[in-house]
């Protein structure tokens, strides 16, 4: 059994605050440490319950925060940026479940450090006609390659969200949120032994199916409108509005794509004080 981790950060134990996940602070230099753990508790539980193979997708910003050093031996781990796939790559790989580690609730959403893709800049993103997170967007592509969702953690918000896009994943809450930067954060002693526990428990779900290859609708409401111009410049992109642009995908894998080249031209035209 190969299993992929699709690792973000912004769900990861304590962790709150912007300062938490952007590299160089010291906040972050001590909160790799924690989200590391979580990975390493997972790891210990897939293995504990029959994985063979864990792949860790480094899944969060410049995807260079984990310390491999202190990584599980038994793990391997994909870093760096500009994969064709981002946070789901390796999902083609003929891998027998995925785990979202450390995820966190949709642009425009309640949650801690809520966003999709693009850290500002964004008010939300539709996936067919239902507001999506990042962790939407990837069960579907996902679904896509017959690959079940076995495991969510991140807060108590985002582990709701995942029982509307996988209904029957596991899901491990390591804090409750107050607001957009706060929450009621456990120890990561509690919370490396739940995801643990859980991974194990949501071994049982592993199992790669047949896939499902369908067209797909993406919209992306932008909080400027030169963002949405800029957004529109993108082949097969239509703006809808003055900050609103659609498109149209004839698969997830190609809609996840296109969504990623629109929010990296969408991100070059925000400005550092106005947006």
């Amino acid at each position: 059994m190969r299993i992929l981790i699709s690792a973000d950060m912004e769900g990861a134990t304590g962790v709150t605050g912007v300062d938490d996940v952007i590299a160089g602070t010291e906040p972050w230099q001590r909160f790799r440490e924690l989200f590391t753990g979580d990975v390493n508790a997972c790891v210990s539980g897939l293995f504990a319950a029959g994985a063979t193979e864990a792949l860790v997708n480094e899944a969060h910003s410049i995807q260079r925060h984990l310390l491999l050093e202190r990584l599980d031996g038994r793990a391997r781990m994909l870093t760096g940026r500009h994969k064709p796939l981002s946070m789901m790559e390796g999902i083609d790989s003929g891998v027998d479940g995925v785990v979202f580690l450390g995820y966190h609730t949709g642009a425009g959403a309640e949650g801690v450090l809520s966003h999709t893709y693009m850290e500002s800049g964004l008010s939300g993103v539709w996936l067919d006609g239902i507001h999506a997170s990042e962790g939407r967007l990837n069960a579907a592509l996902a679904t896509e390659h017959g690959v079940p969702v076995l495991l969510v953690t991140g807060d108590d918000l985002t582990c709701l969200e995942a029982g509307s896009y996988a209904p029957e994943c596991r899901t491990v809450p390591v804090k409750e949120c107050v607001s957009r930067y706060a929450a009621v954060c456990s120890t990561p002693e509690r919370t490396g032994s739940a995801i643990r526990t859980t991974a194990s428990d949501a071994m049982g779900l592993a199992g790669r199916g047949a896939g499902a290859v369908e067209p797909h609708r993406i919209e992306l409401e932008f909080t400027g409108t030169h963002l949405a111009a800029a957004a529109s410049l993108v082949p097969t992109v239509e703006q809808l509005s003055p900050r609103r642009v659609g498109f149209d995908a004839a698969d997830m894998t190609t809609a996840m794509k296109t969504f990623k080249v629109i929010t990296t031209v969408a991100s070059k035209a925000a400005q550092d004080t106005y947006g």
